[in-house]
């Protein structure tokens, strides 16, 4: 789909095309054409896109502020090891993939400049 560096837009229209097909939402020409995510029932109930990242960030957060405070209290040894070691396990998945989310958001930020207008 690269060549090169660069992205080929038929390539990517394409693709657009060929995803809209299978949930049934139209063809390329069609983009624009309603509001994102108006009568669409997987994004039925859900808010915009900034919604979604912030409840997101949120709960990452509270798992992590978790993990610490699970942390502290088995250095006072008023925790269970078990539940310890789960709380912990929990927020270093959640800090890796939210490194995980950063770093493709900014390559996609990266490849959008790149793109030719």
């Amino acid at each position: 789909m690269a060549i090169n560096g660069i992205v080929n837009p038929n390539a990517v229209a394409n693709a657009y095309s060929n995803s809209q097909n299978i949930t049934g939402a139209g063809s390329v020409t069609n983009v624009g054409a309603q509001p994102f995510g108006q009568n669409d029932p997987i994004m039925e109930g859900a808010g915009s896109f900034a919604d979604l990242m912030k409840s997101s960030a949120q709960s990452s957060i509270d798992t992590l502020k978790a993990g610490e405070q699970m942390s502290a209290k088995a250095v006072t040894g008023d925790a269970n090891l078990t539940d310890v070691v789960q709380a912990v396990t929990s927020a270093e998945l959640t800090l890796q993939t939210v490194v995980a989310v950063r770093d493709r958001m900014i390559s996609a930020y990266q490849d959008i400049m790149r793109m030719p207008i």
